[in-house]
């Protein structure tokens, strides 16, 4: 797809722009200036044609704020790969010295430049709007981001300098594999070198990570959306607004995904909070794969991973199907282990039984172990089809629903997973009325 950037320094009104062009609140917008660190991408259309918008952090310079130098990289590895850049300026401030200091960089990147006068919402500011000639990048367009007045024009001479064959696929049913887990984990480092890029800021600081980050995934024969995701941390210690917005984004990745990576620091073990978000997303009915990363900063014998392994199966328990791989981002160790196994789950998420195959191997199985009787009541189970659902769904037909009580209910489950590969899938099993 072609490619729109939005540039500029921080608290110009990126964030509000990049949320109205792509039609949603996707990324973070608040008064307090820095919100945005990573690049975020987002998906347009404008007249028919489809594009990329990303959003940037601010770029500044000796502002005192601890992630500056990793937030200029990314806006240099937006402003590379962009086609169209929207240079975001701040009417009501007017030209400041890291106005200039974007306004050299963009010069120098031979790129089609968009001047992007923000919150001129009256005709006053529309006369102030033309100082910004000075930045020697063309005629300002004047919009209100907040509103969305103006942004019309700015997109119709954007699409004119993308390439006719920039139209996009269709791309929904590209699987979503959303990375998860408390902060300093390993998330974004993880999904770095999977891509083999520094696709998102890593840093020792707890909470770098704001947005949920979408990256496409295409090597060795996988082809997933990676969604890196903000760290969460128990309720009770989320007193800021902007983490609140962060731990809500989170919550919609793993709404949105279709397979999760439960990220665990091997140092630390299963605690409280990540029984949380496992929870989580079992709850969402969605694929898991547990990832214990730190790895190499255990100390081992012939047994270490195989008691730890066992450990954390018993505290995921009653769900402990799921795949547990041993990582090192650090290191480099079992990366692509981690997404294969994704993938594993993904397949086994997305597999369909025909009812047919399903009865010949499970109505044996109900008729030498029957659900138990209950007041001198016997079940009989007819029949079981797999429902047409977005994840594993059972329903077994009987002519009395109300008397099979949950312990058969997971008896039933475990005989499914014995016969059929649902390794890392939750499965629901409904009793239904003949």
């Amino acid at each position: 797809m072609g490619i729109v950037a939005i540039v500029g320094r921080p608290n110009v009104g990126k964030s509000t722009l990049f949320n109205r062009l792509v039609g949603g609140r996707q990324a973070i917008v608040d008064e307090q200036s820095g919100v945005t660190r990573d690049r975020h991408y987002g998906k347009s259309d404008w007249n028919g044609k489809t594009f990329s918008v990303i959003d940037t952090g601010g770029y500044a310079v000796n502002s005192g704020d601890a992630f500056e130098q990793e937030i200029r990289k990314q806006v240099l590895a937006a402003i590379g790969e962009a086609d169209v850049i929207l240079f975001m300026v701040d009417v009501t401030s007017g030209i400041t010295d890291y106005d200039d200091a974007v306004a050299a960089l963009l010069r120098r990147s031979n790129k089609k430049v968009l001047l992007v006068v923000n919150k001129v919402d009256n005709h006053n500011r529309i006369y102030d709007a033309h100082e910004f000639h000075k930045l020697g990048l063309g005629a300002p367009y004047c919009v209100c981001a907040m509103n969305g007045s103006g942004t019309g024009e700015i997109l119709d001479e954007a699409v004119l300098h993308l390439s006719p064959d920039s139209d996009a696929a269709n791309d929904e049913d590209v699987p979503r594999i959303a990375i998860v887990g408390k902060p300093n984990v390993g998330k974004s480092s993880i999904a770095n070198a999977l891509l083999g890029e520094e696709r998102n800021i890593v840093t020792p600081i707890a909470g770098t990570t704001r947005d949920a980050l979408l990256s496409r995934y295409n090597k060795f024969g996988h082809d997933f959306y990676l969604v890196d995701t903000a760290g969460l941390r128990k309720k009770g210690k989320v007193h800021e607004d902007l983490e609140f917005y962060s731990v809500m984004r989170t919550i919609r990745a793993i709404e949105r995904a279709d397979v999760c990576v439960l990220m665990i620091d091997a140092t630390q073990g299963v605690e409280a909070q990540d029984l949380n978000i496992f929870g989580l997303i079992v709850r969402n009915s969605k694929g898991c794969v547990v990832a214990v990363n730190k790895w190499d900063l255990v100390e081992k014998d012939s047994n270490t991973m195989k008691r730890y392994r066992e450990g954390i199966q018993k505290r995921l328990a009653p769900f402990s199907d799921v795949p547990v791989i041993f990582t090192s981002v650090t290191e480099k160790q079992r990366l692509m282990d981690v997404a294969n196994a994704a993938a594993e789950v993904y397949k086994n998420r997305r597999q369909h039984i025909p009812t047919a195959k399903l009865n010949e191997a499970i109505l044996p199985v109900i008729e030498a172990y029957p659900p138990p009787a209950i007041k001198g009541k016997h079940v009989k189970i007819k029949y079981v089809t797999q429902l047409s659902s977005p994840s594993p769904a059972f329903a077994f037909f009987c002519n009395l629903p109300q008397y099979v009580r949950e312990p058969y209910k997971r008896f039933l489950e475990n005989k499914l997973r014995e016969q059929y590969n649902f390794c890392g899938v939750p499965i629901h099993v409904f009793v239904r009325q003949k």
